[in-house]
């Protein structure tokens, strides 16, 4: 399939916006999405700053005030504090983050580390407790990996994604997608002293601290961006391509009439020029070139015209003057026989080179133009049968059998001309040595056209040569001998006169199945007429 250039721009241009229009729209979600788990990191560490500076208020230290109802029936404080969090709480009690490094750093084997952090997690195991959002038979854990990182992650945080089922929520059965940050550092739980006579409160416990805040409000803006960007990014598409296709017209319209002011130039009007679009472009300079071009074979042209017209002019007079005196010679001399056999072959050579004269003033005249018609009413069936009558001792000569078939179609045209171009079919197929030769008219394109036709049983001719016998002086010679006196002219006169009744002709044929010519003709004009009137 090959799409034209109108189209090829669409498409470019139709492309390059969509990638455009991708790159837009990755670049807006990631854009919005860091956005938004920016906003949740700040939240998280807003209630992680708010949760240790009002831990010791909390009383984690009585579970059911902690997770539970109090006894008159309200909400327990850490629950109304962080609505929207999750926290969970891991006391290490009296170890250090220097301690923990040691022992599950790389300095010690690794039969101590997995025995140390078997004993690290049999400590956050006993010591956990969980604030808010939590149900306390699903509570967060750490893997090895995860537990690793935080005890040698610089600032002693990391940022975890987990699907927790939450406590209170309106989806309570359903996992909820929540960025967690995990904090290892000093928590004080508690500020009663250990001493009585003590001013200052005992020292902060090393606690891992949880504190999680669902992400469906992201991914729910996020999606809801998604679709937005893909409506736009389908509404840009489409208008996009429309308004290509639109421009690219436009641009392409003096192109597109160059071209067709082009296909209209032929060898008969070469006198006429393409139009200069004012574009300022390569389509102006491609007009200019064009006319400067038509100029160059309008010149070559007119030049050729003139030398066949000129040396035909130029011919006949001595090819008469040969042909007459061959003639007296024969008629008033007694020559001797290989004389008088010259001197036939001179006769004949000069008919024939007259008749060549004459082709080639025929079609000089046609190439300028030049091709007086006399248009007439012409009855397709009658028209068929007198040139059958008129051949009719030619083929019989050659025993072949002529016949004219088909209705009566009137039509406009040149009766004369028209017969020449029969003739020269049908003397084609005489000369290729058919046996039966039909001719047969039909109507084509309802009654606007009509179809003359010859058919043949001859040899046929190779596809390679049907292109090419209309060129003037080429012939096939395996079908279309030399000896039988053609010039290879006949051809080409019988287009130049179908061309100028406006009509087509082609051949059709196969070899060993005989050739069918085609004359197509516009009906034209026709007076409508009584059965009086038809001859």
């Amino acid at each position: 399939m090959h799409l034209t250039l109108r189209w090829r721009l669409t498409l470019l241009y139709t492309a390059l916006l969509a990638f455009l229009l991708g790159l837009v729209a990755v670049a807006a979600l990631l854009l919005m999405q860091r956005s938004l788990l920016g906003n949740v990191d700040s939240a998280i560490s807003d209630s992680y700053r708010q949760f240790t500076s009002l831990v010791n208020q909390l009383g984690l230290d009585n579970p059911q005030s902690a997770s539970q109802r109090d006894v008159d029936g309200l909400l327990p404080r850490a629950r109304v504090l962080f609505p929207n969090d999750v926290i969970q709480i891991e006391d290490l009690v009296f170890y250090d983050r220097d301690w923990l490094i040691q022992a599950l750093g790389p300095a010690g084997t690794a039969e101590q580390r997995r025995e140390n952090l078997t004993y690290v997690r049999r400590l956050m195991d006993s010591r956990r407790q969980v604030v808010a959002g939590l149900l306390p038979t699903q509570p967060l854990r750490l893997s090895d990996a995860e537990l690793t990182q935080l005890v040698e992650s610089p600032g002693g945080r990391i940022t975890l994604t987990r699907e927790i089922q939450n406590a209170f929520g309106a989806q309570a059965d359903t996992p909820t997608t929540y960025r967690v940050q995990v904090t290892l550092g000093p928590v004080q739980l508690d500020l009663s002293p250990t001493d009585p006579l003590a001013l200052n409160a005992p020292p902060p416990s090393f606690a891992i601290t949880y504190v999680g805040r669902s992400l469906a409000g992201v991914h729910d803006t996020v999606s809801t961006l998604q679709s937005v960007l893909a409506l736009l990014f389908v509404t840009g598409l489409l208008m996009a391509g429309v308004g290509a296709y639109v421009l690219a017209g436009q641009a392409l319209r003096p192109l597109r009439q160059v071209r067709q002011a082009a296909e209209r130039i032929g060898g008969q009007t070469l006198t006429e020029r393409v139009p200069v679009p004012q574009t300022h472009d390569e389509v102006e300079a491609l007009a200019g070139s064009l006319n400067a071009m038509l100029d160059r074979l309008e010149s070559s042209f007119e030049a050729q015209r003139r030398f066949t017209s000129d040396a035909s002019h130029e011919l006949r007079t001595p090819v008469t003057a040969i042909s007459g005196h061959a003639s007296y010679l024969l008629r008033r001399t007694q020559p001797t026989g290989q004389q008088r056999e010259s001197l036939g072959i001179i006769v004949r050579e000069s008919e024939r080179l007259t008749n060549l004269i004459a082709s080639l003033l025929q079609l000089a005249r046609s190439d300028s133009g030049v091709v007086n018609l006399t248009r007439q009413p012409v009855f397709s069936g009658l028209f068929l049968g007198e040139v059958a009558r008129e051949l009719a001792p030619l083929a019989s000569g050659q025993n072949t059998a002529l016949t004219a078939a088909g209705p009566d179609i009137p039509f406009e045209g040149d009766p004369d001309r028209l017969k020449q171009v029969i003739i020269n079919l049908v003397g084609n197929a005489l000369k290729a040595g058919a046996q039966n030769v039909t001719m047969s008219s039909s109507a084509e394109e309802d009654g606007r056209e009509v179809r003359l036709s010859v058919r043949d049983d001859g040899p046929g001719i190779p596809a390679e040569h049907l292109a090419r016998l209309f060129d003037r002086f080429y012939r096939v010679e395996d079908s279309r001998s030399r000896d039988q006196g053609g010039a290879g002219l006949g051809l080409s006169i019988a287009r130049s006169i179908v061309d100028a009744h406006g009509g087509r002709i082609w051949l059709e044929s196969e070899v060993g199945r005989g050739t069918t010519a085609h004359v197509q003709l516009p009906v034209g004009n026709v007076p409508v007429l009584d059965d009086d009137d038809v001859p």
